[in-house]
Formats: C-alpha cells, structure tokens, sequence
C-alpha cells in the first residue's frame, strides 16, 4: 500500500510540474544521506523520503461501513484506520551545475508549487489499492513535521543539511475483511390486533 502512495505521489509530479523541468529530473525515494545519491539515480533529483508513519487519531472511526451487491446481499466492515505518512522532499542539483544552491531551489519551489495546489491527492494519480478510495487523501503542505529537530536528522544520516519541505498524506488502511450480513431487508411487515375495550 505505501509503495502504491510512492508511485501515485510520483505519477502526480510527472503530470504536474513544467515539462522540461521533468524532461530533467529523476524521482527517487531513497534515504538522503550521505551516500546520495544511489547508482540507479542521477541528478538532477527530487528525493521523497519517507521517515514517519502512524495512525491519525484525529480521524478515526468506530463506524461500520454497510455496502450492497446486485444479488442483493449485504456487506459490512469497520471503517479504514487512517494512516498519516511523512515525507521529507529535497531537492538535488546536477554535478555539473555551476550555481547548484540556486538549482536546488528552482526544483524544490516548482515541487513546492505542485503540491500546495492540491489539498486532496487527485484520484487520476492514485496507483493499486489506493484507486477509489473514499474519502478523498488529503495532503498537508509546509507544515512543521514529525521531526523534532532537522539539525539531528542530518546529523544522524551524515548528511548536510539542505532546505527540505515537509508533506503528509493520510491514507485509508482496511482494519478487516468485509463480513458478510446477510440478505437486505426490503420488507416490513406489521400486524395489528384489536382486542376488546379496556384491555
């Protein structure tokens, strides 16, 4: 499931940033430390780093959700618990750039750009079990993040810091298999019975 969120939050970059900027870049998900990047990646780059995930308590439900089929059975499950996953974006310049600071962040604001404009993640973008699901992902944009300290961060990953923007999407995790309920009530039947006065 958090793979499909990689390839849907990639397949939304793609589609949404300049065209010649994504003629250019490539996209990885691999940890931005100081071996960055991997052989399999070449700058310029927009790494998504994935280094949080936890349930959004803030959302949860006890509701059951109640679905019929055309056979005219009926299904219930318990709600999705709904996940928040953290990523941490940084933006990494060609080698062979003669200003890379001001590189890094011409890529990083049109990321920046792209996801501020979309509070939900489009369902054109979502990939595998993420297609269809409801309610709509929503997306939360520069806001401070899971980690406490960013100088740590960098110093625990051997790193140096870099200017870096905080995105989280909640997604809907299915806590258990649909349970069948048995066939819909379609009919009520009442009976009334008049006895004698006073009774």
């Amino acid at each position: 499931m958090i793979d499909d969120l990689d390839r849907s939050l990639e397949v939304l970059l793609r589609q949404a940033l300049p065209a010649t900027l994504v003629e250019q870049v490539n996209i990885s998900f691999a940890t931005p430390d100081d071996q960055f990047p991997p052989q399999s990646v070449t700058p310029p780059a927009i790494d998504l780093f994935l280094y949080d995930v936890r349930e959004n308590r803030e959302l949860r439900s006890n509701d059951y959700l109640v679905s019929r089929d055309g056979n005219g059975r009926v299904t219930k499950e318990r709600a999705p618990v709904r996940v928040d996953c953290s990523y941490l974006i940084t933006a990494w310049p060609s080698a062979s750039s003669n200003t890379p600071a001001l590189e890094e962040h011409r890529i990083l604001g049109e990321v920046m750009r792209v996801l501020v404009r979309f509070p939900t993640l489009p369902p054109g973008v979502l990939s595998g079990s993420l297609a269809g699901q409801v309610p709509p992902l929503p997306a939360c944009t520069l806001h401070p993040g899971r980690l406490q300290s960013l100088a740590e961060f960098w110093q625990a990953l051997g790193g140096k810091p870099k200017a870096a923007i905080n995105f989280t999407v909640t997604i809907g995790v299915e806590a258990e298999e649909p349970a069948e309920a048995g066939p819909a009530v379609t009919e009520v039947h009442f009976r009334f019975h008049q006895g004698p006065r006073g009774e």
